[in-house]
């Protein structure tokens, strides 16, 4: 079975790509929560290091061959599942929706910096601020609703590409924090990120990081522990 290495479901954006990919396409694997902690000589770091060279979240294992950073985990999942479709079956929107993985892997940096992944929280009074303050947010913010209002009109929807793909797990993380901050968003964008909240995955992975209770200073910076 596949093993997954991730991080606080609370904060671990790039954790949730890889596990609401394997759990919303039933590919079955054996998780493994660790709390993030980027000291070198941490649990966290020390587990991850002992099986592979980055040390980071996430990292699938499969019968001890490890494959690291989310990208490279679709790909493989793609191959070792050719049967549950991880990227559409068409060639060009199969290689429309890598380009969108592709962009948001590297892209998107303000939005990401300013609004940080965190599920248990509501912050609705920081999103519109961050968007007018940041003019960076905000192209950021355009470029996502501009994406997404494009795929779904020409996939007919409910998902990126009609069905749920690698491309909707990677943009995840993302209607997460558009909700935690309460950014202002088009009804488009509004109704496809709740449909992503939508999924049984997606609420498991949700109430799951509700129930952590785990406080990453670095990852909050906006605030101080209660």
């Amino acid at each position: 079975m596949l093993e997954l290495y991730i991080g606080n479901k609370n904060y671990s954006s790039w954790s949730l790509r890889a596990w609401l990919l394997l759990e919303q396409l039933g590919i079955p694997f054996k998780e493994h929560r660790l709390r993030l902690d980027w000291q070198a000589d941490s649990t966290f770091k020390r587990t991850l290091l002992a099986i592979a060279p980055t040390g980071r979240v996430p990292l699938l294992v499969d019968d001890g061959f490890a494959v690291w950073d989310s990208l490279a985990i679709a790909e493989y999942v793609a191959e070792r599942f050719a049967d549950r479709a991880v990227w559409p079956r068409d060639a060009r929107a199969r290689a429309r929706a890598r380009s969108l993985c592709a962009e948001m892997h590297s892209g998107f940096g303000t939005l990401r910096e300013r609004l940080s992944m965190n599920i248990e929280a509501s912050l609705p009074e920081i999103g519109p601020r961050i968007v007018r303050e940041h003019p960076g947010a905000a192209d950021d913010l355009a470029r996502i609703e501009s994406m997404w209002g494009e795929q779904l009109s020409a996939s007919g929807g409910p998902f990126l590409f009609g069905a749920f793909s690698a491309a909707d797990a990677f943009y995840a993380p993302v209607c997460s924090r558009l909700r935690t901050y309460g950014v202002p968003l088009s009804p488009i964008a509004r109704a496809y990120a709740d449909r992503i909240h939508d999924l049984p995955s997606m609420g498991r992975w949700c109430e799951a990081a509700r129930a952590e209770h785990e406080f990453v200073a670095e990852d909050e910076p906006y605030r101080t522990q209660a």
